[in-house]
């Protein structure tokens, strides 16, 4: 099979997170507007091109206080920074379906290398259209102060409101162009 553009199927896909709340228990969001175009040959997504875009203003975890303090200059800052960016680097293939993908993330103005390890689910074909549609797997954890999101409270009993160790995971369904 030959390199072909992929584009993201919103309805289907999905980009979270999960963090550490009060030292006991874990809140998790996600971003609602994210957006990511590859250029893989199924057959060897080693050598695929691979940028997201991902909308900081649409951090969503049901609570209206929260988002809004979370896109506050406390955290993402969104006035100044309005997206988080992800750029592949490099591809590695652990096993038939397993790889480590690493690329530049940026979050707030700061760029760190990040490793995400992703699971190629397959292809299939969408039963309305015909279309081919890849699905992948991924997940990695980030510290959030190396990328300049360092707010945080003491806790009256001891620790800190935050976590610092954000879990990121995504579930994405591609569909290939024309």
């Amino acid at each position: 099979m030959a390199k072909a553009t992929w584009k993201l199927d919103t309805a289907h896909s999905e980009l979270g997170f999960t963090v550490k709340h009060m030292m006991i228990s874990k809140v998790k969001g996600t971003f609602d507007k994210f957006d990511l175009v590859v250029e893989a040959d199924t057959e060897d997504l080693t050598d695929s091109k691979i940028e997201a875009t991902v909308d900081a203003a649409s951090i969503n975890t049901r609570n209206k206080d929260r988002d809004d303090h979370l896109r506050s200059a406390d955290f993402f800052d969104v006035e100044n920074h309005p997206h988080i960016t992800f750029k592949a680097t490099d591809i590695k293939k652990k096993s038939d379906s397993s790889y480590d993908l690493t690329g530049d993330l940026t979050i707030r103005g700061t760029t760190k290398p990040v490793t995400i390890d992703v699971t190629f689910t397959g292809i299939s074909k969408n039963p309305m259209n015909g279309a081919s549609v890849a699905g992948f797997s991924g997940e990695t954890k980030i510290n959030r102060k190396e990328f300049g999101l360092e707010w945080n409270a003491a806790l009256e009993t001891g620790g800190v409101l935050v976590g610092e160790d954000v879990n990121i995971h995504f579930e994405l369904e591609l569909v290939k162009e024309d």
